[in-house]
């Protein structure tokens, strides 16, 4: 079952993403890369014309940059936010590209209510990470059942190796002090961002929803890429490796 596009008339949606983006590019400023090698693989496994499943997909950050590269894709965009869900809504309105469902992905049930039953291609971006580990694995297992034969699944997103704690203390270290001159800079937080969506007219309302079903936020597991890779070859993926990473992120890749 998929929802209804209700939007709002006269809300600038675009200016809504792009601010998204500036907020979310101030904690990964290779947030572009990552998305350019996520679609080099998408091209390099399923072509270009996928149908994609963008899983966790906030404001539709992934699937405004499928269309853009490849104009004969179609995408489905899963989430829970209201307050995300509504400028992805308000931004695709009329693409019939495009479909946004609302869904709990802790719920077991959640791909009934999805308009197919298998996919190209399911990526997710800086979204999974408010999972723990178990039901992570279990939503790994649903999302090997989504991919069909020859497809693929792609998961950008914090993904800690413990054994390297100098390292990882480092790069936090020069991470936050960039941050930090950054937001000297005059670049929004994540608890900034949402403290400007609540005040907005249109998105106060889904702001307030968006507090009620997640709280402040959401503490999950951040397992290393090792951990990622075998669990979904457990799951029925074939082969799952990174295709990507910076210092502190990993693009880790499994094709069905």
């Amino acid at each position: 079952m998929t929802d209804t596009n209700t939007t709002t008339a006269g809300t600038d949606w675009q200016a809504w993403q792009q601010s998204w983006d500036r907020q979310q590019e101030w904690y990964m400023p290779d947030r572009e890369e990552r998305f350019r090698i996520m679609l080099d693989m998408v091209e390099a496994l399923v072509g270009t014309a996928p149908r994609v499943l963008d899983l966790a997909c906030g404001t539709g950050s992934i699937t405004a940059r499928l269309l853009a590269r490849f104009p004969e894709a179609t995408s489905i965009g899963v989430d829970l936010d209201p307050a995300l869900l509504a400028i992805a809504r308000g931004t695709f309105a009329g693409d019939e590209r495009v479909t946004f469902v609302t869904a709990d992905l802790k719920d077991p049930d959640w791909p009934s209510r999805l308009p197919h039953d298998s996919y190209d291609a399911v990526l997710t971006a800086t979204a999974l990470h408010w999972l723990h580990s178990d039901p992570l694995a279990a939503l790994y297992g649903q999302i090997a059942e989504l991919v069909r034969d020859g497809g693929v699944f792609m998961n950008a997103d914090h993904m800690i190796d413990d054994t390297t704690p100098r390292i990882n203390a480092a790069e936090r270290a020069q991470r936050h002090t960039a941050m930090e001159h950054a937001k000297a800079d005059g670049a929004l937080d994540w608890s900034q961002w949402w403290q400007l969506a609540a005040k907005d007219p249109v998105l106060a309302g889904p702001t307030a929803r968006r507090f009620e079903i997640y709280g402040e936020h959401a503490d999950g597991d951040m397992p290393s890429v090792a951990w990622h890779a075998r669990v979904l070859r457990e799951k029925g993926f074939g082969e799952a490796r990174p295709v990507w990473c910076s210092p502190s992120d990993t693009l880790l890749l499994a094709l069905k």
